[in-house]
């Protein structure tokens, strides 16, 4: 088993703990082995190689638990004319952006299907870990449909082989579509519990699905494979609903009120806010790019408060994992997340354990990703720049100079390569 020692760094372990100054960490193979100060820690007797940290930061693998990884933008009149296939090879080109932003995990919301995921795994192309939902289950003229007044059906995620049509409609149907897309592969059940900003016949009050279809949609992903359900879900009615059916985490959060707050608290409900969502689209559009003007206007309606709805709430000790839609803005650029989280009063090191631990334990897997501990899966980033001083400097991928992903250097543009250490004693 190959060992590989990080060292001269300063360790941000992603607990929420002070840094450690001088930090080393030693990985075994794909896992983390020990970690201490580069002063008194004991290595094996054995061939290691040296990673150089260059007086940067050493941080866990970040985590995005709300991303679409099969596009990026919305032009309707583009993915009118894009070949069904094309979007697999742009997929690729998104994931290794993600990575090399130094997101090593993510929750894809929508869109990935078994097949993306299996190519990740078996090494055939560089992503992130993935958990998949694969498509949105929403219902007829809800925020997943996109049809269109003219008759042109733009479903959000169309169905074909390994991605059922999300659309459904009674309790006896949304059972029915749960199964479908845990038969082809889901690790997550997303529902659509309100309308949206860039869906064309609704608007995130909006609420969707009825609460008895809610409910039968969390029984049937639990009972069935003990699958948790993330709700889109953004009118305060729409939130209540869904925390009351039993889902794990709401996605975005707009309209959350006092009741939908003590209710999330109440049932330990994670809330994944995607601040970078509206605020993307309103750039995009003042931009000039091409999103639809209803899209625009949502967008720039929503933006402050949704804000002042996730700070109330992050008041109020609700659990935030970081995600932010990437997809809805260019992939790779996800970090910037952070620094919007910390505009509402976090801590950056309270930012950081959002995309870290936290993000970690809403994904169900805490016990292998989003923190540098003994026996975890390797997954680490080194940042030239000091994010505790500047939390925006992450957002930038050039400052992220090392990505390592289940022991593997994946990414490295520090001067200095790695080099054979002295066996330890």
């Amino acid at each position: 088993m190959a060992f590989t020692l990080i060292c001269n760094g300063t360790l941000i372990d992603g607990t929420g703990a002070r840094p450690v100054k001088n930090a080393a960490v030693l990985l075994e193979g794909k896992q983390i082995r020990t970690i201490g100060s580069m002063d008194t820690l004991t290595l094996p007797n054995v061939a290691i190689t040296e990673v150089d940290a260059g007086g940067g930061y050493i941080l866990p693998g970040m985590i995005d638990a709300h991303v679409h990884i099969m596009f990026e933008s919305f032009n309707l009149q583009q993915l009118m004319t894009t070949p069904f296939s094309l979007h697999f090879y742009q997929a690729i080109e998104n994931m290794r952006r993600t990575v090399e932003a130094g997101i090593t995990t993510v929750r894809d919301a929508g869109g990935a299907d078994l097949g993306v995921k299996q190519a990740v795994e078996q090494g055939l192309v560089l992503g992130p870990r993935l958990q998949i939902s694969i498509t949105m289950l929403t219902i007829t003229g809800g925020h997943g449909d996109f049809w269109m007044p003219s008759g042109v059906d733009m479903a959000l995620f169309p169905g074909y082989p390994g991605r059922p049509d999300g659309r459904c409609d009674g309790v006896d149907a949304v059972r029915k579509k749960v199964r479908e897309v845990l038969r082809a592969g889901a690790d997550v059940i997303k529902v659509a519990a309100s309308g949206g900003v860039l869906s064309p016949t609704d608007h995130p009050e909006f609420t969707q699905f009825a609460p008895e279809e809610l409910q039968a949609i969390v029984e049937e992903a639990r009972f069935r494979k003990n699958t948790r359900v993330m709700a889109h879900a953004q009118g305060a009615e729409s939130i209540k609903n869904a925390v009351k059916a039993g889902v794990h985490s709401i996605e975005h959060g707009i309209y959350l009120d006092d009741e939908a707050i003590e209710l999330m608290l109440k049932h330990g409900v994670y809330l994944v806010p995607t601040l970078l969502a509206p605020v993307s689209v309103v750039e995009i559009a003042e931009a000039g790019g091409s999103l639809p003007p209803n899209a625009f206007r949502k967008a720039k309606e929503v933006v402050d408060i949704h804000r002042e709805s996730i700070s109330r709430a992050y008041k109020a000790g609700v659990k935030i994992a970081m995600g932010t839609d990437a997809g809805v803005m260019p992939h790779g650029t996800n970090l910037r997340e952070l620094g919007l989280m910390c505009s509402l009063g976090m801590s950056p090191l309270k930012a950081i354990t959002a995309a870290t631990k936290t993000a970690a334990e809403c994904l169900g897997i805490a016990d292998q990703v989003g923190t540098i501990e003994p026996t975890k899966i390797a997954d680490i980033i080194i940042s030239s720049a000091d994010p505790l001083a500047d939390i925006h400097a992450l957002e930038r991928p050039e400052n992220i100079v090392m990505v390592i992903k289940e022991g593997k250097i994946v990414k490295d543009t520090r001067k200095s390569a790695p080099r054979a250490a002295a066996a330890g004693g």
